[in-house]
């Protein structure tokens, strides 16, 4: 077969996912935010192109998130229709495209939904080694579709999880109990709970698309680590503002979530947040700046998802396959 003829080589979702498995995916991230300054993450935003419908479940939204950096260039594609979950079909789709350095020859076709979900619950994953507290034991994950469950698996690669408890609309929600019972056979002790759940909680992570908060202030113990990554428009609600007034909030870009994050823009117009200063940037965070003050601090990582993050990790998959991990060799 002709060089030509492989490549750009596709990679479906089971690969993705099992070759960027948690620990990998956290390790390159951690090395990649390393490797660059936070201008470098900052200066190309995403581009958000609705796509109407002849009603609010048919209508979509497409995403193009273009990067480039020492890893090279890559764009990912992501389609976002709400009433696709019930139809059979993921709520999100989406392609993306590995380009080599230098050349920007096309190396990777990769399955875009799979390199999200594995990106998302890396990212927060990296954040939570740093600002949870090492002896973190219970995990309430708010949210029991795609992200939730890769959240669960990201939070028990680096934490020593003695009990998960699945927050979902409906404590018979079938996807809640599925991911309970596939804990459950990992040996984890694990139950579906509801909205008070996180009364015991010591590391949080919410996955979900409300459009308001999905838990009460009052209910957040002190020194609780919050993962907080569903809001990423403006119309979306997930965090309290009350939380977030008294939380160590850490963003991946100061810009990013100014423009995209519902939660902390609602924060700031009701005066809970200040208009500048009003969190501390993920990459100051992995090199050693900035860290929770003590065990009784309530911490936040608010996640709106930047492009650096999905090329630092399709690179590290290429590098993969090029090392023969899933069978394959990409070309220089």
């Amino acid at each position: 077969m002709r060089r030509e003829d492989k490549w750009p080589r596709y990679v479906p979702a089971p690969e993705v996912r099992a070759v960027l498995t948690p620990r990998v995916a956290i390790e390159a991230l951690k090395q990649g935010f390393l490797a660059r300054d936070q201008d470098l993450l900052d200066s190309v935003p995403r581009s958000v192109l609705p796509i109407p419908g002849p009603d609010s479940q048919s209508a979509g939204e497409l995403l193009l998130m273009p990067a480039h950096g020492p890893e090279g260039a890559g764009l990912k594609l992501v389609s976002i229709v709400p009433g696709n979950p019930a139809r059979g079909i993921p709520l999100i789709q989406g392609l993306y495209i590995l380009l080599a350095p230098g050349s920007l020859t096309p190396e990777l076709l990769i399955d875009g939904a799979a390199l999200t979900g594995v990106r998302t619950a890396a990212v927060s994953a990296l954040a939570t080694t740093h600002l949870a507290r090492s002896s973190s034991r219970h995990l309430v994950v708010i949210g029991a579709g795609a992200q939730g469950s890769a959240h669960a698996d990201a939070m028990r690669a680096i934490l020593p999880l003695e009990r998960v408890t699945v927050v979902a609309s409906s404590t018979h929600s079938p996807r809640a109990i599925s991911l309970v019972t596939r804990l459950k056979a990992d040996g984890l002790d694990a139950r579906v709970g509801d909205h008070t759940s996180i009364r015991g909680a010591d590391v949080i992570c919410a996955c979900t698309t409300s459009t308001a908060p999905v838990f009460d202030d009052a209910d957040v113990r002190e020194g609780t680590h919050i993962n907080a990554i569903g809001a990423y428009r403006l119309d979306m609600r997930e965090l309290p503002v009350e939380t977030l007034k008294r939380a160590l909030l850490v963003v991946e870009s100061i810009e990013a979530t100014r423009e995209e994050a519902g939660d902390v823009v609602a924060a700031i117009k009701a005066g809970a947040l200040p208009e500048a200063g009003f969190a501390r940037a993920l990459s100051d965070v992995v090199g050693g700046h900035v860290s929770r003050t003590d065990d009784r601090q309530v911490t936040v990582f608010k996640s709106v998802g930047l492009s650096a993050e999905d090329l630092i990790l399709a690179r590290a998959l290429a590098g993969a396959l090029r090392s023969g991990v899933a069978g394959g060799a990409p070309p220089r």
